[in-house]
């Protein structure tokens, strides 16, 4: 079974040169300096490389963040800062408000911008996956186990290491609490959208199907109250894609609800429960063209369209007319005029996230070449600092089309 996610445009950030000549004194700090800048620079390439994997992804993010942890860790485990962390500014963007973007003059603000980005790969990664059409059982977990780890990145950043920037994150930016909540969320529900198509491959008891798919439903519905105060102009996009997977998981809910009620003789609240059924898909409809017109960050794409949609909607119509002629034939119960209310629990199939740290401290930082930094050697005025309000190139993502009129990217 195919899927459709929507997905924010990659971070984009400036490029950073490592070159701190008259404080790096010795061969080996320069040489940490020139490999990180090269790790750097890998990794950015790999973001935007569509015949880029996961292997390929760890071992560039396993390297470059084992260097970057030398401006931030002291070397003997104590809990003093290192003495580089402000020695260097970065300059990253936000996915959702456009190309101006943020500068801070804190390695730590680049492990989580980094680490962020990381996080969104990934989801792109299984998205291109999950997107093919015959899409095999190999490739199913490999969208699942790259949505798992993509929450847990977003997790470990959230708690581990946002709560150390010096500079308080902006609220509506990337990094604040509601937009990695609403990440995290996100993520769980659609690795929960795999589970769910694979149950229903394998024919499981549509019992589990609905509980799976009502889970499901809640998640999109929480992401997107997580999102309900923040600016409609930059997350009105992504809120009708939360919104509509919530209406389109509600849908599935109550049509295997139905199928439940009716393999226990309760023919008229399975029709009901149909009924219903019906009524959330017709939102979801309704949402999907309102997706499509919706200005801002976001995947370009008609929902409605697409093969998982249009499968749900028959399957809907040919459930209830199965329903409805049993009740005609054999049952003849009474249709409730209320919906029957879901109090569905899954066992099985619940998504968590993949426990993620950082790499450990590369082994090119020893003693020695930390003390090869000398920081009274810095210039005085340091005019090489970026300006915080110039513009910085996108990153030209495989899917991306600019939108004119928003100087936002969509992807």
């Amino acid at each position: 079974m195919t899927h459709w996610f929507h997905r924010n445009p990659l971070k984009a950030t400036a490029p950073v040169s490592f070159n701190f000549y008259g404080v790096a004194t010795a061969p080996a700090a320069t040489k940490v300096c020139n490999d990180l800048r090269l790790s750097r620079a890998r990794l950015l390439e790999l973001f935007t490389d569509s015949s880029c994997n996961p292997e390929m992804m760890k071992n560039a993010t396993d390297l470059y963040f084992s260097l970057l942890q030398g401006f931030i860790l002291s070397l003997d485990d104590s809990s003093q800062e290192c003495k580089l962390r402000y020695i260097q500014n970065f300059k990253w963007t936000d996915t959702l408000q456009g190309q101006v973007p943020n500068a801070q003059q804190d390695a730590v603000f680049e492990l989580v911008s980094m680490g962020f980005n990381v996080a969104l790969w990934y989801t792109k990664y299984a998205s291109r996956l999950a997107g093919k059409e015959d899409i095999t059982e190999d490739e199913a977990k490999d969208v699942h186990r790259s949505l798992k780890i993509a929450a847990g990145i977003f997790k470990h950043l959230k708690e581990s290491h946002i709560p150390k920037l010096i500079t308080p994150v902006e609220k509506g930016r990337d990094l604040e609490a509601r937009l990695m909540d609403s990440y995290i969320i996100q993520c769980q529900a659609e690795a929960q959208e795999v589970t769910i198509a694979r149950a229903i491959e394998l024919k499981h008891n549509p019992g589990l199907i609905a509980a799976l798919a009502y889970e499901t439903a809640n998640f999109y519905q929480k992401a997107d109250q997580t999102l309900s105060s923040l600016d409609p102009t930059y997350a009105g996009k992504w809120r009708k894609y939360l919104n509509l997977k919530n209406c389109f998981y509600m849908a599935y809910a109550y049509c295997y609800h139905g199928q439940t009620l009716l393999a226990s003789d309760k023919c008229g609240e399975a029709i009901r429960s149909l009924q219903e059924s019906e009524k959330f898909f017709a939102k979801a409809e309704a949402l999907c063209k309102e997706y499509g017109e919706t200005k801002g960050p976001g995947t370009t794409a008609k929902p409605s369209g697409h093969l998982f949609f249009r499968k749900l909607g028959s399957l809907i119509k040919n459930t209830l007319e199965k329903c409805q002629r049993e009740n005609g034939f054999i049952y003849f119960q009474k249709v409730p005029a209320e919906a029957p209310q879901l109090e569905l629990k899954a066992n099985y199939g619940l998504v968590e996230p993949v426990p993620f740290e950082f790499p450990a401290l590369n082994a090119h930082w020893t003693p020695e070449t930390l003390a090869a930094f000398d920081l009274t050697k810095r210039p005085k005025d340091d005019t090489a600092k970026p300006k915080p309000d110039e513009e910085v190139k996108p990153l030209k993502e495989p899917d991306i089309k600019p939108q004119k009129d928003s100087g936002c990217q969509i992807s």
